[in-house]
């Protein structure tokens, strides 16, 4: 049956920025799939309040507190997943940060800030996940995009950057590792309430420049992105390497 294909039971999947927002809400579709899954962000409190949710639809999870910025944790939290749920089958890099300022406000900190969180990261942990998938000839790698991977925008420009680099660095994953069996997409989602965007929405007149370019007209939330991430997490998407599938109620095509 085709439905057969969108399940995740016997599945682990490893999630970053898991504590809370869209990293949150998409490791439960992945829990509500039939996955288990390691959860990593820096806060253990919330970590564990993401775990709780996870464990009342059936799945187990694994809290693993940790900051992806340090070089060596990478290693680490595939590791022990590894160790204590056995396997790694699905990787979701949804950590992001943001700093808004216009470009002649950016200082160099900033820009290694964004591009060690963003991009630097999510490729190390990418790379290491891989290996353990490599063994088994089998995995999915889902990378977190955003509008300004293709477009630019005001006072983001660090971000777009980084963001830019995330849908180039999906592309060439993809390649080298199809001939592994490993499948390698982004998720690009559109204007969706979250602590990043607040500030934005909290300006009346951008906020009413944004519903503006949304032809569905409205922002998405989390749960506009559960169908997604199942979709490119299962071996429904098993053909599918090398893309991005944005999920922005219609604005990059308007």
């Amino acid at each position: 049956m085709v439905l057969d294909k969108f399940k995740l039971k016997g599945n682990v999947a490893l999630v970053t920025g898991a504590s809370r927002g869209l990293g949150r809400g998409m490791a439960l579709a992945l829990a509500e799939a039939g996955a288990d899954v390691a959860l990593v962000a820096r806060t253990k409190s919330s970590l564990e309040e993401t775990a709780a949710m996870i464990e009342k639809v059936g799945s187990k999870s694994l809290v693993l507190q940790s900051d992806l910025s340090q070089s060596n944790e990478a290693e680490r939290v595939v590791s022990d997943t590894v160790r204590l749920l056995g396997q790694i089958d699905i990787l979701l890099n949804a950590a992001g940060t943001q700093v808004r300022k216009p470009i002649f406000e950016m200082t160099e900190q900033d820009y290694d800030y964004l591009m060690t969180v963003n991009l630097k990261a999510l490729y190390f942990l990418s790379q290491s996940a891989a290996k353990e998938m490599v063994k088994r000839r089998k995995g999915k790698i889902i990378n977190i995009t955003s509008l300004c991977s293709f477009i630019g925008l005001s006072n983001i420009s660090i971000y777009g950057a980084s963001k830019g680099g995330v849908a180039s660095v999906t592309r060439h994953f993809a390649v080298e590792l199809a001939k592994h069996n490993i499948q390698v997409n982004g998720i690009g989602p559109g204007y969706f309430m979250t602590e990043l965007t607040a500030g934005l929405f909290n300006d009346p007149e951008r906020s009413k420049w944004v519903l503006g370019k949304i032809p569905i007209g409205r922002t998405g939330e989390a749960e506009d992105l559960k169908g997604t991430v199942v979709f490119l997490a299962s071996a429904a998407s098993d053909y599918i390497t090398g893309q991005i599938l944005n999920v922005d109620g219609g604005w990059l095509a308007a």
